[in-house]
């Protein structure tokens, strides 16, 4: 690939083992540095005269500067990925353990080997799958940003996946509390959206919050004897409530309950066949009486 080619595909950036492979003379390097047609970012990374330095030359910098198998992660590759609003001051690369880069001021290193699952290429570099980015990004970022990936970018179980492919590495401990707390939360909002969508489409005969078989049913059509459940996405990454909600649901089943169980995405992506099924077990379960 020519010289003009590189720095067109890359923002004006480009190392020097890249400018060697196109053809140039270390010593045409250096005379264009002297000349300052080329800036050095880093050591062998350098920008074109006539680029701007923002934050995608500071990305892109950073990952040709940590070298060979260097992967975009955390805040940076959330930004890369159009998931969150601002790109971070120091940019996070994940090294294979072998190499060691030292560090800078403006680029943070990790060294650990991920899973090639967990590696994709976005514009011409190596970055984090969008699952384990939310699951490092959140440890930084915090619970706002993973409640919004898990909504808009991502499903739980992609990320919960990711995570637990990574268990051990730097802030893994945290990442698995705030997947179980965002969970919590998803299943509360979900609730309240379900609330909010039965009002909306008239429907009648049910209740929030009802007592059935000494439990308390999230959304219940009592007369038909039809219960709505809501499901958290920890029900997916937590065991123990996995089975403490099969127990719940064995109680319900044998008092005569009819159980219909929903997701947050559930309610989003089809809420219109979400108010038909349960409309349609109702009047089922009520010709039946």
């Amino acid at each position: 690939m020519s010289i003009d080619s590189l720095l067109e595909r890359q923002g004006g950036v480009l190392s020097r083992d890249q400018a060697l492979r196109a053809g140039l003379s270390r010593g045409a390097i250096d005379h264009l540095v002297r000349r300052r047609r080329w800036r050095p970012l880093h050591p062998h990374v350098y920008l074109a005269a006539g680029h701007r330095l923002d934050d995608e030359v500071a990305v892109r910098g950073a990952v040709l500067w940590a070298g060979a198998g260097a992967v975009l992660s955390g805040p940076a590759a959330a930004w890369w990925h159009g998931m969150a609003d601002r790109a971070p001051t120091a940019v996070r690369v994940t090294v294979p353990r072998h190499r060691d880069p030292r560090g800078r001021s403006t680029v943070d290193v990790r060294r650990r080997a991920l899973d090639p699952v967990d590696v994709v290429q976005v514009r011409g570099i190596a970055v984090t799958a969008r699952p384990l980015t939310v699951v490092e990004a959140s440890v930084d970022l915090g619970g706002r940003f993973l409640d919004r990936a898990l909504q808009r970018s991502v499903r739980f179980p992609e990320v919960y996946a990711a995570h637990c492919r990574n268990l051990g590495a730097p802030g893994s401990a945290r990442a698995g509390q705030l997947l179980i707390a965002a969970a919590d939360r998803s299943a509360s909002e979900a609730e309240r959206l379900l609330v909010r969508m039965l009002r909306s489409s008239g429907a009648r005969g049910w209740r929030c919050g009802f007592p059935a078989a000494g439990l308390l049913v999230d959304i219940a059509f009592p007369a038909a004897m039809v219960a709505v459940e809501i499901d958290g996405w920890a029900r997916h990454a937590d065991a123990v409530r996995a089975r403490a909600d099969a127990r719940r649901q064995d109680v319900l089943v044998r008092a005569g309950w009819t159980i219909l169980r929903y997701t947050w995405h559930d309610l989003v992506e089809r809420p219109g066949a979400v108010l038909a099924e349960i409309g349609s077990e109702v009047r089922r379960a009520r010709r039946a009486r």
